[in-house]
């Protein structure tokens, strides 16, 4: 079990990686739209910072971008699950980090098709996110201002059912 020290210290060391980047270079998203446990269905939100792109290899056809989240899947009322040991009555907050990767030159067609992968830890454990540690997968296109993602959660079959959370999100951002 994740203690709350731990948990707070965990926000804190990624806040202040984050703070750490350089602000000029981010894109601030907001997303919403609707998350998925097997056909039961539940609101998300998330605010996504995604940052200075970093080539890989000397080509510099691929690159990375730190992308950080914090995000909110609310509860869904599945009888069935009720007095389960992982339920699904409560709403679920999550903090994650990790990398977004683009390919292609800065003008073609399919460089705003994006690939992303974060660690995230959550608040609370229901039947879609067994455990308070989670990965988190983006298929996504994103122009300037708007955005569209499916998203999948999951804790990987580390405890539990490990059902997961996928979602369809649609994100409108800005650069800072």
């Amino acid at each position: 079990m994740l203690h709350a020290s731990s948990r707070l210290r965990g926000a804190l060391t990624l806040l202040l990686t984050t703070a750490a980047l350089p602000a000029a270079a981010a894109h601030l998203e907001l997303q919403g739209g609707r998350s998925y446990m097997d056909n039961h269905g539940a609101n998300a939100a998330f605010v996504e910072a995604t940052f200075a792109p970093h080539a890989i290899g000397a080509s510099g056809k691929l690159d990375w971008s730190p992308d950080v989240s914090v995000g909110w899947i609310d509860s869904r009322d599945v009888r069935r699950y009720r007095n389960a040991e992982f339920d699904t009555s409560q709403s679920v907050a999550l903090l994650a980090a990790g990398a977004r990767f683009h390919y292609g030159a800065p003008d073609a067609w399919y460089r705003p098709l994006f690939f992303s992968f974060q660690v995230a830890a959550t608040n609370h454990t229901t039947q879609a996110l067994s455990s308070h540690y989670q990965f988190v997968s983006t298929l996504g296109w994103q122009a300037e201002h708007l955005s569209f993602q499916l998203r999948h959660v999951s804790n990987g079959g580390l405890n539990g059912p490990n059902r997961g959370e996928t979602m369809a999100l649609v994100g409108v951002g800005f650069d800072l």
